[in-house]
């Protein structure tokens, strides 16, 4: 096989405080964030959500030691990728694409158009799909293509998903065994697995296989981990009036420590990496609301960032990846089915719940509530925690 070339798909964060207003802009001038009845509203008002947020934003970013781990993780992860498939001898160069912060999408297309691959493989950092999280940057890469014909005469295959991976599942498994491991009775720990959340009109009306895709991961991990520890699946950060996945984890923390539970274990299931969602989110707020419920020993499992068996099993998906039928952006994107995932109707608007964490986590509000609290100050957006 020729020189193969992988695109790894994040988020993006701001990577110092004074990045994070210009962070917010490029966050809220995305349609797919905020969804508005007239498209020439998008920037001004991504200005004005930047401005009130930046200050507020800015000091979650100062509790993780100001600003986000995420880049350089997600540049260890490519680094390590590579040098994993120089081992297996495949020839590859792996580049990172962020949607709204350096290096971006649009930086890495344009690197891979100046080098000579025989095939790119898209591989989203997201081991689960959802609309809103790898299908955003699909959507943003799909746009790319139709604008520049080029791109067509590259040979390229989407991975939508990978949380059934074999690798990925004993990464897991083996983080979790041993944060078990560190408490007095390890049997006894309850397993809390907390994925980001998303409205349950995503899942009912647009199609979207997150809930699905997030269910059946926990049992694959439950079932690789092989111990007796009970376990709850419950979502983070809902936010707006609309119904989202339940149960919600503030509320599932409280429940457990209702019915006597004192050693909590968390996995942060939707994510691979550290960023200001498991280290202020969780090791922060939800350590704060488990304590106060009479939770005294929490602990999280750290992300995998770069643990050598889930590289080792990523390695081995891209060369599966590079050599199987491809798999192109609008089988993905337009899927034949009856219900319509993509594009979402424009009457819908969407607010994320953080500053960097967008994942999948839209609130559907009302264009008339959106500009009242951003003349007031209160409202939803007060409660925004991470905003």
């Amino acid at each position: 096989m020729g020189r193969v070339g992988v695109l790894l798909l994040n988020l993006g964060g701001p990577d110092q405080l004074e990045d994070v207003r210009p962070f917010l802009f490029n966050l809220f001038s995305d349609p797919e964030i905020i969804r508005l009845p007239f498209p020439w509203m998008q920037k001004p008002l991504a200005w004005m959500i930047s401005t009130m947020r930046a200050r507020k934003s800015q000091e979650n970013y100062r509790q993780i030691g100001g600003g986000s781990p995420l880049r350089r993780i997600t540049e260890e992860q490519a680094c390590a990728l590579q040098q994993h498939l120089q081992q297996k001898g495949q020839e590859a160069q792996v580049y990172v694409g962020m949607r709204y912060w350096h290096p971006f999408t649009e930086e890495a297309i344009a690197r891979i158009k100046r080098d000579r691959l025989e095939k790119l493989v898209i591989l989203p950092l997201y081991p689960q799909f959802s609309i809103s999280t790898s299908g955003s940057s699909f959507r943003l890469l799909e746009k790319l293509w139709q604008e520049d014909p080029s791109l067509y005469r590259m040979e390229y295959t989407v991975i939508p998903s990978w949380y059934q991976r074999p690798g990925y599942l004993q990464a897991m498994a083996q983080l979790i065994a041993q944060e078990l491991d560190q408490f007095d009775n390890p049997d006894g720990v309850h397993i809390f697995f907390s994925a980001h959340g998303v409205p349950v009109s995503y899942v009912e009306e647009a199609g979207d296989p997150y809930q699905q895709e997030i269910e059946h991961c926990t049992e694959l991990i439950v079932k690789t981990l092989n111990r007796p520890n009970a376990h709850t699946l419950a979502y983070q950060s809902r936010v707006g009036p609309v119904e989202w996945l339940k149960p919600y984890t503030e509320e599932a923390i409280k429940e457990l420590a209702a019915q006597g539970v004192n050693d909590l274990l968390v996995v942060p299931i939707s994510f691979v990496s550290e960023h200001i969602e498991t280290l202020e989110e969780i090791d922060i707020e939800y350590r704060e609301i488990a304590e106060e419920a009479g939770i005294h020993n929490f602990h999280r499992v750290p992300a995998l960032n770069t643990h050598p068996v889930f590289i080792d099993d990523l390695a081995d998906l891209v060369v599966e990846a590079a050599v199987a039928p491809s798999l192109k952006l609008d089988e993905v994107m337009h899927p034949k089915k009856k219900v319509k995932m993509y594009p979402q109707e424009r009457w819908e608007w969407g607010m994320t719940t953080t500053a960097e964490v967008w994942n999948g986590r839209l609130a559907m509000i009302g264009f008339v509530a959106l500009i009242v609290e951003l003349i007031s100050g209160h409202g939803l957006l007060h409660f925004v925690g991470l905003l």
